[in-house]
């Protein structure tokens, strides 16, 4: 009898044993199972703010509007945390090269009958035209931006006129991108005796 206790009680010990091993698993298991989880989450989270911050971005791409004058480029429009919209302008125009060209944006959303269908510069406040950040001037009114030597120029202008998406009279969106033959006087009304418009781009 005493043996056949004595084995009684190995036999629930090792009955303890095994089951507390068991369980130290699964526990292990289910944490690496949230700590998957918790990356996965991590990682959709990163996914859709790109994706948000992209679907915030607008963009305009530049083309010529006649035969005679190649222009090419694109304009970006992205939201900045200070309240702003910054725009980002490069444009290649090689026949203006070592010159400048008056940049606005115009009021309406085609390209059409070389640039005339943008309508007028776009102004939402009614202001007259000017000299941006002097003054009164359009929301769209850049001003001019000079080429190289090869006829490549950048423009960055930050602005808390501008939306992408909301209001109508701050969002950019489907406004257009123009491009002049001549320079912004920046004073002549409404336009700044800009010359001819040769190159056009809608903003999406």
């Amino acid at each position: 009898m005493e043996i056949k206790t004595l084995f009684s009680k190995n036999t629930v010990a090792v009955l303890f044993v095994s089951g507390a091993l068991a369980l130290a698993a699964c526990g292990t298991g289910s944490e690496t199972s949230t700590n998957s989880d918790s990356t996965t989450n991590t990682q959709t989270e990163d996914a859709n703010a790109s994706t948000q911050t992209a679907a915030k971005t607008a963009v305009a791409t530049l083309s010529g509007t006649t035969t005679d004058t190649s222009v090419t480029g694109n304009v970006r429009f992205e939201p900045q945390g200070d309240g702003k919209v910054k725009m980002t302008l490069e444009i290649t125009v090689e026949k203006m090269a070592g010159k400048s060209v008056a940049i606005h944006l115009h009021e309406h959303s085609e390209c059409g009958d070389h640039g005339n269908h943008a309508g007028g510069h776009w102004n939402p406040t009614g202001e007259n035209h000017g000299k941006w950040g002097e003054g009164s001037f359009h929301s769209g009114d850049f001003g001019n931006i000079t080429l190289d030597a090869s006829g490549k120029g950048t423009l960055e202008v930050s602005s808390d006129r501008w939306t992408v998406g909301g209001d109508e009279k701050t969002n950019v969106v489907n406004r257009t991108v123009l491009v002049h033959s001549g320079v912004d006087d920046l004073k002549t009304q409404p336009s700044g005796n800009s010359g001819s418009r040769i190159g056009c781009g809608i903003i999406q």
